[in-house]
């Protein structure tokens, strides 16, 4: 790819994070976003924020999980790997430890179908994998295969991962899923909500798969 395009991909990969950042999806640098380029991706660096963040500083990782020396990725680099090796369909990815994701994780189970619009995730919850260390090769191995059949996941006691074919998708799921999480708090308040079924979450799918809706 032309250096041209790759200064673009920089340029709307800084945008984007501060776009999360503006959401109130990430504070200080506690959130990493990727896309895929080439053979590998552009992730953004360790110790990224809202405010440092530049085409400059985002770093090129590739396949082999090699990059220049002089950056460092975010420590979470071999998540985001793991995810686009999975699927070659995935293009951006979104990592936060936004405020109501990371509380319900810290319950350490799924997001479960108390409200039909869990079933934009591509299944009937929303899983959360158990805890591991950040940056670990567990840690990675478990989103990335929690991924393989939804568009995002909670991760326990930190935070949540998004994947999409775009980077505005993966950042809606990432938003979407912050307020979910923040709207099951809520309902928690009265005791547990009521769940939806299994057929009340097909007849969701069925309705969305012939309407554009909730994207």
């Amino acid at each position: 790819m032309s250096d041209q395009t790759e200064k673009q991909a920089r340029n709307q990969l800084a945008e984007a994070y501060r776009r999360v950042v503006d959401l109130g999806l990430t504070e200080l640098s506690s959130g990493n976003l990727s896309v895929r380029f080439g053979n590998g991706m552009l992730i953004s660096p360790a110790g990224a924020d809202g405010d440092n963040i530049c085409q400059e500083s985002i770093v090129y990782v590739n396949a082999s999980g090699d990059w220049d020396k002089s950056l460092n990725p975010s420590s979470e680099w071999q998540l985001h790997a793991g995810i686009y090796r999975n699927d070659v369909n995935t293009t951006a990815i979104v990592h936060t430890h936004s405020d109501n994701c990371v509380a319900v994780s810290c319950h350490c189970h799924s997001l479960p179908p108390f409200h039909y619009l869990v079933g934009l995730f591509g299944g009937d919850d929303v899983p959360c994998v158990p805890y591991s260390t950040f940056g670990s090769e567990t840690l990675a191995q478990d989103v990335s295969h929690a991924l393989i059949d939804r568009y995002a996941c909670l991760m326990a006691n930190h935070g949540m991962t998004a994947r999409g074919p775009s980077m505005p998708i993966a950042m809606m799921f990432a938003h979407r899923l912050e307020i979910l999480c923040r709207q099951y708090l809520l309902a928690q308040q009265l005791g547990e909500p009521n769940h939806l079924s299994a057929e009340d979450m097909d007849a969701f799918r069925d309705k969305i798969s012939k309407i554009s809706y909730g994207r």
